[in-house]
């Protein structure tokens, strides 16, 4: 179960280790490691998370915990929700980095909810999100919001 939110500053500490070639194993304290390599597209093998996919991943994961907890302050009842990441890596300025990442989430609705106020809480969501607001690319949101029917229970 979850605890209380504790008072900021918070610190993270991870530690990577690795031997000339091969993989890189990243750790924190009570975590399960985490076997990482270079993506396919600088060299390395298929089938690893990398830093730049970890990086993808943490947005979609931070997104969702933000939207999480604007949807509970706003009283916004919700379904499910999906949060696909592209994130662009380019070279600029003599620098590789990422320069442009779109958040498409998609989010399922009791057809009783304002889609209007959906689609408001999904951008409190991404001015929330401690991960995009931690980085300098662009940032884009491209929202989805479509109702689900509530399955009535048999009696």
């Amino acid at each position: 179960m979850a605890g209380s939110i504790q008072p900021l500053p918070h610190r993270y500490h991870v530690q990577a280790v690795a031997a000339a070639t091969g993989s890189v194993m990243v750790g924190a304290a009570g975590l399960p490691d985490l076997e990482t390599h270079a993506p396919p597209e600088f060299g390395g093998p298929e089938g690893f998370w990398s830093p730049e996919t970890l990086l993808a991943a943490a947005i979609s994961d931070c997104y969702i915990l933000s939207f999480r907890a604007a949807a509970r302050a706003s009283k916004l009842e919700w379904q499910n929700l999906e949060v696909g990441v592209d994130a662009l890596l380019e070279h600029v300025d003599g620098i590789t980095r990422f320069t442009r990442v779109k958040i498409s989430p998609r989010l399922g609705i009791p057809p009783t909810v304002n889609e209007a106020t959906a689609i408001g809480v999904l951008h409190k969501a991404k001015r929330m999100c401690l991960v995009t607001n931690s980085m300098n690319a662009e940032c884009e949101l491209a929202t989805l919001v479509y109702s689900v029917a509530v399955a009535q229970a048999a009696g």
